[in-house]
């Protein structure tokens, strides 16, 4: 091995003081603490931040890691190689020279991310993060030469060692994978085509409203593969822009004969159909392609652009209430899932897009931190015919549906089905209060009782209540919000309910 060591020796030969700070920051992205810490967190990322629970690709990584591991004890146990004669820049671990473990742990790391990004992300910055990716392993492994840990055998048996365990674990817990059996690149067309030339009953004529900032060319040719699938042929699929976010196209749709919709977006993208689809009688069909998605999990339907297609095609009719809402500054509105006013609308505010893209759902509970110090604001509360009510609060929510996103239920007996809305007045103060507050809704969604009328009259955290026409007036402009948008502060809020004024395809279930 000569030229092995002739290769180390001269590394050491071309030390410099720049180098060994660069090779010390190198080596550390290969450290097993490093590289248990950065698995642990991106496992948890797979898990908890995007929005569907990435457990197969979490498995992947984490099985990754460990069976490089576990590779690297075995063959150290198994090969007795020294490390090179030169002066090390490190202590020498009791472990043979071969395999490189640092190399080793981080192409199974750091190749693994690349493979996760390359097959999971549509983002145009993939490609260049994913060769970032891949280029740290060969850093580590190069770093190691220069401080004289290794020979450059057992770096290249660290990387077989990291892409082979990867290769392996691969192939067992992500089927379907882009890197074992690429489709071809006309796959799509070659399923279409085949699917529109089998005969197949006429179709209602049906629009797709696509909003292209969160639906991703990948997206757009699952769902063309659905609809011909289910004998949709033809079917044009219409872009929102900023200046149009929905509204203008759906009812283009309908000038047209449109006599189906399809909506592919966020909320807003929904709330801004449903509102030019009220009263309409033309169904919808939900593909919920946003941060939220409020109105299609309160649904229970799929939360995968392809499966929900297929599920509002083959689903059956069902007449939905809508919220009515305007105040001073915007005109009257329809609205899916929520509209509210303070701490709620002030988070939607303090959220940018690309915090939501990157983090998900979670974006909004950082933003929401920050709202927790504004003051409290006063307000008087008229519902239906009733007296006036006045109260303080940190956030009012006018609520078509009971729950949000991770599974909590700030509003628990609201049902998109039951003729009325709900306002929930939240006015904790404190941690104790906030405590209360999540002590309050946990029972109530648990036991599923009704929790109308309780709370903050009486001293509590919360108060909820039911009505057909509610008038908020506060005492000050406060931020406000409809189905996720802001629309800017205020002080005058009235919301009314239309009973089944939209009719959304669901599944025969959920009839």
């Amino acid at each position: 091995m000569t030229a092995e060591d002739a290769a180390v020796e001269a590394l050491e030969d071309a030390r410099t003081t720049t180098l060994d700070t660069a090779s010390t920051i190198a080596s550390a992205l290969g450290d097993t603490s490093t590289v248990v810490g950065l698995t642990l967190l991106a496992c948890l990322a797979l898990v908890l931040v995007p929005r569907l629970p990435r457990w197969r690709e979490a498995v992947f990584l984490a099985v990754g890691v460990s069976l490089q591991s576990v590779v690297f004890v075995l063959i150290t146990a198994s090969v007795d190689r020294t490390r090179p004669d030169v002066e090390r820049m490190d202590d020498s671990p009791p472990t043979s020279s071969y395999t490189s473990g640092h190399t080793g742990a981080a192409t199974a790391l750091y190749a693994g991310l690349a493979v996760l990004v390359l097959s999971r992300v549509r983002a145009p910055w993939r490609k260049p993060l994913a060769a970032l990716l891949l280029l740290l392993p060969l850093l580590v492994g190069l770093a190691r030469l220069y401080r004289g840990m290794h020979h450059p055998t057992d770096v290249a048996g660290g990387l077989a060692n990291g892409a082979l365990s990867l290769l392996v674990v691969g192939r067992a817990v992500l089927p379907g994978h882009s890197w074992v059996g690429r489709p071809p690149a006309d796959a799509v067309d070659i399923a279409v085509a085949a699917a529109e030339a089998q005969p197949a009953p006429a179709r209602r004529q049906t629009t797709v409203i696509v909003n292209p900032t969160v639906t991703g060319e990948a997206t757009r040719e699952q769902l063309r593969l659905v609809l011909a699938q289910h004998g949709y042929r033809d079917t044009r699929f219409v872009d929102t822009t900023a200046e149009d976010t929905g509204g203008g196209q759906t009812a283009e749709a309908l000038r047209t004969g449109a006599e189906l919709i399809v909506v592919c977006g966020g909320d807003g993208t929904v709330r801004a159909v449903a509102d030019a689809l009220a009263g309409t009688g033309v169904p919808l069909v939900l593909v919920p392609s946003g941060t939220g998605n409020l109105l299609a999990r309160n649904l229970d339907l799929p939360l995968g652009p392809a499966e929900a297609l297929a599920a509002g095609l083959t689903g059956e009719p069902r007449a939905l209430d809508l919220g009515r809402i305007e105040g001073d500054g915007f005109p009257a509105v329809h609205f899916t899932a929520m509209a509210g006013a303070g701490l709620d609308a002030a988070m939607l505010e303090e959220t940018s897009d690309r915090a939501k893209s990157v983090l998900g759902w979670p974006a909004y509970v950082l933003a929401g931190a920050k709202g927790l110090r504004a003051p409290r604001m006063r307000l008087t509360v008229r519902l239906d015919d009733g007296p006036e009510l006045r109260r303080t609060a940190r956030m009012v929510l006018v609520a078509n549906i009971g729950t949000v996103q991770g599974g909590a239920a700030p509003v628990p007996a609201a049902k998109p089905d039951d003729g009325l809305l709900d306002l929930a007045l939240f006015d904790p103060r404190g941690a104790g209060g906030w405590l209360r507050t999540a002590g309050v809704l946990l029972r109530a969604k648990r036991r599923g009782t009704d929790v109308t009328g309780t709370g903050t009259g009486d001293g509590g955290p919360v108060e909820f209540h039911t009505f057909r026409r509610a008038e908020l007036a506060f005492a000050r402009p406060q931020p406000r919000e409809i189905d996720g948008d802001p629309v800017g502060p205020g002080r005058r809020l009235t919301a009314e309910v239309r009973p089944g004024a939209l009719t959304v395809m669901l599944p025969a279930r959920e009839r």
